[in-house]
C-alpha cells in the first residue's frame, strides 16, 4: 500500500522525467514502475512502494480547474523538499549534477542536525529542492 508519497507537478515533464529516471535508481534504489518521458504520469518504486510520482502540471490544472492561473510563481522561499537518504552524499551530488541538477548547497557535515549527518542540496530541472543526506 502506498500510504504517502510525493507527487511533483511539473511543466517540463520530459526533462524532469529524464533526470529522475537517471538518478533515482542509484540514489535510493528506485525502479520505474510506469510512465515514459511523453507523460503525463510516471512513478518510481522502492520495494514495491511508491517513492516518487511525476505528473504534468497542465493535466492537473485541467482536473481542478485552475488553467487560468499563472504557471509560474514569483520567487520565494521553498515550500517543500524531496529528501533522499543516500549511502554517499558526495557521489550522489556528482550524479545529480551530471544529469542536469543545479547545485543549491555544497556537501557538508551538519553535526548540529545530527552527529553523523552529511547533506547536499540540489534543484531538479524544474527547480524543486532535493536534499541528499546520509547518517
Amino acid at each position: 500500500m502506498d500510504a504517502l508519497h510525493p507527487r511533483l507537478l511539473v511543466g517540463r515533464f520530459a526533462e524532469c522525467f529524464r533526470f529522475y529516471d537517471a538518478v533515482l535508481p542509484a540514489l535510493i534504489g528506485a525502479t520505474r514502475a510506469s510512465g515514459s518521458e511523453t507523460g503525463p504520469y510516471a512513478h518510481w518504486d522502492v520495494d514495491g512502494q511508491a517513492a516518487l510520482v511525476l505528473f504534468d502540471r497542465g493535466a492537473m490544472s485541467a482536473v481542478i480547474g485552475t488553467m487560468d492561473l499563472p504557471t509560474e510563481t514569483p520567487p520565494g522561499q521553498d515550500r517543500a523538499m524531496f529528501v533522499c537518504r543516500v549511502p554517499d552524499v558526495d557521489s550522489a551530488l556528482a550524479r545529480c549534477l551530471r544529469h542536469g541538477a543545479a547545485a543549491a548547497a555544497a556537501a557538508c557535515d551538519r553535526p548540529d542536525w545530527g552527529p553523523t549527518l552529511r547533506t547536499a542540496h540540489v534543484r531538479d530541472p524544474e527547480g524543486h529542492l532535493i536534499e541528499l543526506q546520509s547518517y
